[in-house]
């Protein structure tokens, strides 16, 4: 297995050489992290629900969309990128999401006992401090026949900036969102009292690393992975890309009449935050749109589910998710077929 041990890259790189190497047929292990601060969204997030655009935009801290699930977060150089890409029949890609990324983030787990912090691993997808803080936030994908796994390592963060680029109702939800996030969210500095260089972090990293895939070979990134990273660069940083939820729910124009609704419901799931906008008439559901902060494999099974639901009937909602997720092999950690009906249904 390869190593990219890059180091501080250009913040739009830190996203699109991941996104790269899949396209290529490249499997590795990148290290980096961020020159500038940015703002990320996963796959299936909303963005104008989420994230408050114009103090991005007032501030210059661009939005990127990812094709890997979760929530909104904001990253920069005080985090240090692990990006593993895994070809499906690598046999350490095997089994669900579940025993995946318990297996991955052994590594993580122990660099953060090496540097002062007990750490373990927190299902689904987090790795919290021995007192349930969150240190760690992770994702995985499927891009092509890839496997992918995003997260980092804490050194420090940036609390008031965070809160700041979320969408919020009022300034009194903000700061009980700030309060939350300093209880529930902790770092390197926070818990150990000093902010480690970029070595002390990574060289535990990669050895415990190399316990897993067994010896990296540093390598530099090939040339191909940068021109392919170029060439995704124009559809990355595009509108349509990075407004597609919310650019689709504004474009349906519902008529209010009898036996006609239009109810927007948020259900907070084990795996992540699941919010639907559902055009209901007739007892049928005639438009669904679906975003979130979950986790779903593989990729775009969430606009077929969309597709499938339609003209369904509400007494069969149910019967037509389990159909869709038995049909397709959906995976959807934390996620139940209960929740969507949670959700769509009320």
């Amino acid at each position: 297995m390869r190593l990219y041990h890059l180091r501080h890259v250009p913040w739009l790189d830190s996203q699109l050489i991941y996104h790269a190497q899949p396209r290529l047929g490249m499997e590795g292990i990148n290290i980096l992290a961020p020159s500038e601060p940015y703002v990320c969204i996963g796959y299936h997030q909303d963005v104008e629900q989420e994230v408050d655009v114009a103090f991005c935009r007032e501030h210059h801290i661009p939005i990127f969309r990812r094709e890997v699930g979760g929530g909104a977060v904001y990253l920069d150089g005080n985090q240090i990128f692990y990006q593993i890409v895994l070809h499906k029949d690598n046999p350490l890609a095997h089994g669900d999401k579940a025993s995946f990324y318990a297996r991955m983030l052994q590594p993580v787990v122990e660099t953060y006992a090496d540097l002062g912090v007990p750490a373990r691993y927190r299902p689904i997808n987090d790795i919290v401090t021995a007192e349930g803080r969150k240190v760690s936030g992770n994702g995985a994908a499927t891009i092509g026949d890839y496997v992918i796994l995003v997260g980092n390592l804490i050194a420090d963060f940036d609390y008031e900036t965070m809160v700041h680029v979320l969408r919020v109702p009022d300034e009194k939800y903000r700061d009980k969102v700030f309060k939350s996030m300093q209880d529930n969210l902790t770092t390197v500095k926070r818990e150990t009292g000093r902010l480690p260089s970029w070595d002390e972090i990574a060289t535990p990293l990669i050895h415990h690393l190399e316990e897993l895939f067994g010896r990296l070979e540093p390598a530099a990134l090939p040339s191909a992975v940068r021109r392919q990273a170029k060439t995704l660069k124009p559809l990355f940083l595009s509108e349509d890309w990075l407004y597609k939820k919310g650019r689709r729910q504004q474009g349906r124009a519902v008529r209010i009449a009898a036996g006609v609704e239009v109810v927007q419901r948020i259900h907070k799931a084990a795996g992540g935050l699941l919010r639907a906008t559902v055009e209901v008439k007739d007892n049928h559901l005639a438009g669904v749109s679906l975003s979130g902060d979950f986790f779903c494999y593989p990729e775009g099974a969430i606009a077929r589910l969309e597709a499938a639901l339609e003209g369904v009937s509400l007494e069969q909602v149910g019967a037509a998710l389990r159909q869709f997720y038995t049909q397709h092999e959906i995976e959807t950690p934390g996620v139940t077929t209960d929740d969507w009906l949670k959700v769509l249904l009320g």
